[in-house]
């Protein structure tokens, strides 16, 4: 079964509307926890829309499962990630237009500068993952490059309408056997939601979802402990 990792990138963007204090995605982190995330997951964007240095390092310090450190491959960032040490990197392309992550990493026109990039993490412990399109030659340059972990992103499946969602589980299918033949471990997120996790918690060797505005909104209505035991139970049926 599937482990669920949730993002609370959402938490801070709500109390980044008021540049206050409220709602602390620490507080957050630990609801999630009670409700029974396996990994509580955060993006530290290089212009801190949401998450920024302090709560990276509140969370290193609070959370009792792993963390998994969202980022871009810039050095800024990598320093933090390096003097904070979470479970688990995440790297991601990333804009400063965009509402949120629009595609997979590419990994293939980079992988040398990233297979650099990554190294002296990989020194720390730390493992490295590849947020990347269900692509078969992603996949191997991710592998190429060193990469622990690929997550697959899950967006274009949960976009799709009805006639598309099974072709588009069969390039994640497709994927993650790739994944999994080059020796890494398979992760998966991005739009999953309370109605279209079923197939993609179900994929073989599928090990962590990364979930997040679907539970951020759950949690408006019936609280964010409810929210993730919800998740929780229909990844694992």
């Amino acid at each position: 079964m599937p482990l669920l990792g949730v993002n609370i990138d959402h938490v801070a963007t709500l109390r980044q509307a008021r540049r206050g204090v409220d709602p602390d995605p620490i507080w957050a982190a630990v609801e999630a926890q009670l409700g029974g995330a396996d990994i509580i997951t955060v993006h530290l964007r290089e212009d801190r829309r949401h998450i920024n240095d302090a709560d990276v390092r509140r969370l290193r310090s609070v959370v009792q499962v792993p963390l998994n450190l969202e980022m871009a491959a810039v050095a800024e960032i990598r320093t933090i990630a390096t003097s904070v040490q979470p479970a688990m990197i995440t790297l991601v392309p990333e804009k400063r237009t965009e509402v949120t992550t629009e595609g997979g990493l590419d990994v293939c026109s980079k992988h040398k500068a990233l297979r650099t990039f990554i190294a002296p993490l990989r020194k720390r412990g730390i493992l490295i993952s590849a947020f990347i399109d269900a692509d078969t030659s992603q996949v191997r340059a991710a592998a190429d490059a060193g990469f622990d972990i690929c997550e697959l992103h899950t967006g274009p499946y949960s976009t799709a309408n009805i006639g598309r969602r099974e072709s588009e589980i069969d390039r994640l299918r497709l994927a993650g056997e790739e994944v999994v033949n080059q020796g890494m471990q398979l992760n998966a997120g991005h739009g999953l939601n309370y109605t279209n996790v079923g197939p993609v918690a179900a994929l073989p060797h599928m090990t962590e979802l990364h979930i997040g505005h679907s539970i951020i909104s759950r949690s408006v209505f019936i609280g964010l402990r409810e929210a993730v035991r919800l998740m929780r139970e229909l990844i694992q049926l």
